[in-house]
């Protein structure tokens, strides 16, 4: 089975305003990411910028890279705006169907990297989004008559509703209005986002994620998962190898930040820090997952039987005493 599982940065570009941008990562150059059905995406946000209002065909996670930004959230048949502030470290569960809008009201650029599933998308490898306005608004496919009666609007306001936003994606606000936004969390922000520094992160939306983070020049022990995961390179950089079937090495590449990577089940994985240092979000595919070692303390070597190590290597005692300790 041939995997082109290298390293991969966002290839395309989705929208590009003066509010800030989106980029994701498309079946051209990662078409073993669309095959295991897995999405990701970059929003940058400038001061000022916000996201319109908008839900997406797949679940993910949302991890705040830099900056700090306010989040509005609704649930599906839950039609109550749930407003939480997030900042880096955090991460942030948005269910399929959700709807929700970002704001960056600090005077410094807001990075959040979002990573999911996407079994349910309309384009295999993507999120989907339907946005609440905008010129590519979902009222737009509507006509004039419909909107009216829905509304209890007349002609000229529903036409009004639906065309006076006439930007897409991101637009950067008047500093008349980012006074009135929201600007304080309305809930418990634990209920909706964590910090993958400090907390203990449980299933939200059928994803777990989790933040790997070596210092210089030490070593990810070598580990396998039952479920597909997808890694992203937050700071640093380093080399990863996968090993697949048959004790094939795949992949030995070296990665950056930006950087995606794809790591398919039962498939076995190692990173190694450069002298700068390796961060990455790491999210499988399953909430109930299940990983084990192949290095490290916890070693399934270490665990198995002295003597069915000396059979299964075909080494002497003492080596398994050496190689176990």
């Amino acid at each position: 089975m041939e995997m082109n599982l290298k390293p991969q940065k966002a290839d395309a570009t989705i929208f590009e305003g003066e509010g800030g941008g989106y980029y994701a990562w498309t079946a051209a150059n990662t078409p073993v990411v669309v095959a295991a059905a897995i999405g990701a995406g970059r929003l940058v946000l400038q001061p000022q910028g916000f996201a319109l209002p908008h839900y997406a065909d797949a679940s993910k996670i949302g991890y705040v890279i830099q900056g700090s930004c306010t989040v509005g959230l609704i649930l599906a048949e839950r039609p109550e705006e749930k407003v939480v502030i997030i900042e880096e470290g955090d991460a942030i569960a948005c269910p399929i169907g959700s709807i929700s809008w970002w704001f960056n009201g600090g005077d410094s650029e807001v990075t959040i990297i979002f990573l999911g599933e996407t079994s349910q998308s309309y384009t295999p490898g993507l999120f989907d989004y339907f946005f609440l306005t905008g010129a590519l608004g979902i009222l737009r496919g509507f006509s004039t008559e419909f909107v009216a009666k829905t509304y209890d609007l007349n002609h000229d306001q529903s036409k009004h509703l639906v065309e006076s936003q006439a930007n897409a994606l991101v637009i950067k606000i008047g500093a008349d209005i980012v006074n009135r936004l929201p600007d304080k969390c309305n809930c418990k922000k634990e209920e909706y986002a964590v910090n993958l520094d400090t907390d203990t992160v449980t299933d939200r939306v059928g994803l777990s994620p989790k933040l790997v983070r070596l210092e210089a020049g030490t070593v990810l022990d070598p580990y396998y998962s039952t479920a597909n995961q997808i890694m992203y390179v937050t700071k640093g950089g380093g080399r990863i190898q996968i090993v697949g079937l048959n004790g094939t090495r795949v992949l030995d590449e070296v990665v950056e930040e930006g950087h995606l990577i794809l790591v398919p089940k039962f498939f076995l994985a190692a990173l190694m820090a450069t002298d700068k240092g390796l961060e990455c979000l790491c999210v499988s595919t399953s909430p109930r997952h299940l990983s084990m070692k192949i290095g490290g303390n916890t070693s399934a070597y270490k665990a198995l039987s002295s003597s069915v190590l000396e059979v299964a290597l075909n080494v002497s005692p003492e080596f398994v005493k050496n190689f176990k300790s």
